[in-house]
């Protein structure tokens, strides 16, 4: 019974989809074109991360615990928040394909009327049409209709989800998304888009063959492992676009599932690669795949049993964006200095800099910081030995001036626990209560001090007093 129920809401062309979601589409139907590629490659990225999240979460999210103990702790909690997150992607994937719908559409037009259109500028020259129809669009759209009205069916009542809840609900729609006709078209077209995420300077490099001669060998092992790259980095460079425009942040947790498994494929790429091949072991190209499966194992274990666990069941919202923040900026600069360790087995000059000019903000803004930071260090030591007015004055007038400033250079995590260490500073005026304050925060300060001067943007510029 339950399985025609599923059937009939995930495949039913009579049903209606929320005021909301119809008048977003008819919102999009009047906006200007859009560039197809880049709406392949978001709407791939979301249902991919979705269908991730479906077969995936405990062991993308599941902590530290060991399967069994994860399976206890899924029989008794309650699964409704990841009934809302799939929710909020089904949403956002029906506005995607009506969007991409509307642009093919828009192309297959301006390929009939052969390209005389004076109206309509091709949003996507490069894209063949035969890639991706509106039919196959129009079936994916008839899924996703089902699926948000099944979702919101199953939440309506409020009461508490379980685990059997949750699997019923999902294991037939991972099914569907894998075996939709429009998800295999998707694929192809964020692949090649994804690939074009690549640093300019890095394809350069594989183009003209500039720095060392590639063996064929070579060229092969980098023709499969740096796609992988760019498909992390540009799923990640989404969730950055989500902390830049203040996007609620939660959905993003499906994409990480997706990075997760991407991760999990990349780290047995090279351990097989470096199995299949024992007599090669002491080459750069195997030293490099050791150095990346080795270094991406210990990122996926920060990231995903401490950073992420959890996350979902969060209810203040700058505590999400903390936790989001960091992962983000753990995996992706992780993943932006390995990407810079292949370059370097092309060409040993190429800088980082050349490869990704973002570090060069980075960079002056560590520099910046781990300076403000060693001097405030050596302010607050100082009038902790000696709390008079005037060294308190100084040390107040330090702390507004970095709480103005520097301070932004800070994980939001870490600039949260300052700015409450600086509010109690500036709010007392006992020295008996202000000197234990002053001891927490210098060692406060000392352990932020360690984790800047870690950065790797860094490595390179070692602290001088």
């Amino acid at each position: 019974m339950e399985a025609i129920v599923t059937e009939t809401f995930f495949n039913s062309t009579e049903t209606s989809l929320p005021s909301r979601v119809e008048e977003e589409r008819a919102a999009v139907f009047f906006a200007p074109p859009e560039k197809t590629d880049e709406l392949c490659f978001e709407l791939d990225l979301w249902l991919s991360g979705l269908h991730s999240f479906l077969t995936a979460h405990s062991r993308a999210f599941g902590g530290e615990e060991n399967r069994s103990e994860r399976a206890a702790v899924a029989a008794t909690r309650d699964w409704t928040r990841e009934f809302r997150l799939t929710r909020l992607t089904l949403l956002l994937c029906s506005s995607l394909t009506f969007r991409l719908e509307k642009s093919v559409k828009i192309q297959n037009d301006f390929e009939r009327g052969g390209g005389a259109m004076n109206s309509i500028e091709n949003p996507n020259p490069n894209l063949s049409q035969s890639l991706i129809n509106r039919r196959e669009l129009h079936q994916l759209s008839r899924i996703l209709k089902g699926a948000i009205l099944l979702n919101e069916s199953i939440t309506r009542g409020g009461a508490s989800l379980g685990v059997a809840d949750w699997t019923a609900w999902s294991a037939p729609l991972a099914v569907r998304l894998k075996n939709c006709a429009a998800a295999y078209a998707l694929e192809s077209t964020s692949e090649a888009c994804a690939e074009e995420f690549l640093p300019a300077a890095f394809r350069r490099l594989l183009e003209r063959g500039d720095g060392k001669p590639l063996s064929s060998a070579m060229r092969a092992d980098l023709n499969s492992i740096l796609p992988r790259f760019a498909k992390i980095l540009k799923s990640l460079s989404v969730v950055e676009r989500m902390l830049d425009d203040d996007e609620p942040l939660k959905p993003s947790l499906l994409i990480f599932a997706l990075v997760h498994e991407q991760i999990q494929e990349l780290i047995k790429y090279a351990n097989n690669r470096l199995l299949r091949f024992p007599e090669e072991q002491e080459t750069a190209l195997s030293a490099a795949l050791d150095a990346t499966a080795y270094t991406a194992a210990i990122e996926l274990r920060k990231v995903y049993n401490h950073e992420l666990s959890g996350v979902s069941e969060l209810r203040a919202a700058p505590s999400v964006f903390a936790h989001i923040e960091t992962a983000f900026s753990l995996l992706n600069e992780s993943f932006q200095q390995t990407l810079v360790g292949f370059a370097q087995l092309i060409d040993p000059q190429i800088e980082p800099l050349e490869l990704f000019p973002n570090f060069q903000s980075k960079l002056r803004q560590s520099l910046v910081l781990r300076q403000t930071l060693h001097d405030i260090l050596q302010t607050v030591q100082s009038v902790e030995q000696n709390p008079e007015k005037e060294a308190l004055q100084q040390l107040h007038q330090h702390l507004r001036e970095f709480s103005e400033g520097t301070i932004h250079f800070l994980f939001y995590k870490d600039k949260e626990t300052v700015e409450r260490f600086v509010e109690e500073i500036l709010a007392s005026d006992d020295k008996k209560d202000l000197v234990p304050i002053l001891h927490r925060f210098g060692a406060y300060l000392e352990t932020l001090f360690g984790q800047v001067n870690m950065r790797s943007v860094l490595a390179k510029h070692p602290f001088e007093k």
